[in-house]
């Protein structure tokens, strides 16, 4: 965003008073010096095809993930197993692994716990099933969405 942009923005909070500009001034300066330094389009190259993969892959992985978590919770017997599984991400771009981090709560009864390096840590609502699966196949697509290639198998 640009600085004129952050300065009307300060304009419209301020309500045009030109005392505010004392706190506004330095607030709009840092705030483009933040959003210059944290331009999240800088360096990220994306493919139209893994676009085009991914997009049917979140819609319904969203909507598998939803109804397996629905039917496992409400269903007349709780069927779960929760438990922490731990899986090696292979991504070298950081954007990329960000971005795969963020999607894991898509896969059903999975969700994202703690990234340390390579190792990612999921809690699973049943460690029963097999989730790296879903968690390579996620892993697979994000890498074909960012131009990457995957380093060798675990």
């Amino acid at each position: 965003m640009s600085a004129a942009a952050l300065a009307a923005i300060w304009l419209v909070i301020a309500e045009g008073n030109l005392a505010s500009w004392v706190i506004g001034g330095p607030a709009v300066v840092a705030a483009a010096w933040v959003a210059g330094r944290l331009r999240t389009g800088a360096g990220i190259r994306l493919s139209l095809s893994g676009l085009i993969v991914f997009i049917p892959f979140f819609l319904w992985e969203s909507l598998r993930g939803g109804v397996d978590v629905a039917l496992r919770s409400l269903g007349p017997r709780l069927r779960v197993n929760p438990g922490f599984t731990r899986y090696y991400i292979r991504l070298a771009n950081p954007n990329a692994r960000v971005f795969m981090v963020s999607c894991v709560s898509l896969l059903p009864g999975t969700l994202s716990a703690a990234l340390d390096g390579e190792w990612l840590t999921v809690h699973a609502l049943s460690i029963d099933g097999d989730c790296n699966k879903g968690l390579q196949r996620l892993e697979e697509i994000v890498a074909r969405l960012f131009c990457e290639p995957i380093e060798g198998s675990r």
